[in-house]
């Protein structure tokens, strides 16, 4: 099965769960159009990976798209595994991946209802290098160090 987009999420403000989308504009040096953590910096775009979603959905089986703040859902990747630096297409966009997994905010509605949170270990965060629209059921390959299911 090749690797896709599931979802696309965004929100307006920082701090809350984002809302899926139908498409979204990706913009060099600034991420998602629209989205709150948007800028010209290192994590402008978030990705976590179904099979990792799946985890705490197993706990919490109606947890929406976007409920880990992440911009985009995919499946058919292990995203975790990507080193620094591994160039990922997302349709005919191109990002960077530039950190992998983050510190969790305090006050995490999952980890509370859970005891666990997969994005501080498993969720990454790209540039973007090439723009364009996504949209879900666009393709996901990696240039190098592609983990697939």
């Amino acid at each position: 099965m090749p690797a896709k987009i599931e979802a696309i999420c965004t929100s307006s403000e920082k701090g809350v769960v984002k809302t899926p989308v139908d498409k979204a504009e990706l913009k060099v040096n600034h991420g998602l159009v629209g989205d709150a953590h948007a800028g010209d910096w290192h994590r402008q775009v978030s990705l976590l990976a179904t099979e990792s979603i799946a985890k705490i959905k197993a706990i919490l089986p109606d947890l929406p798209d976007g409920a880990f703040a992440e911009n985009v859902v995919t499946s058919g990747v292990e995203l975790k595994t990507l080193p620094i630096g591994a160039k990922l297409h997302l349709g005919k966009t191109v990002l960077e991946v530039t950190q992998i997994g983050k510190e969790c905010h305090q006050g995490c509605a999952i980890r509370e209802a859970t005891g666990d949170c997969v994005m501080p270990r498993e969720g990454i965060f790209c540039k973007v290098l090439q723009g364009g629209t996504i949209q879900p059921g666009d393709s996901v390959v990696a240039e190098s160090g592609l983990a697939a299911l």
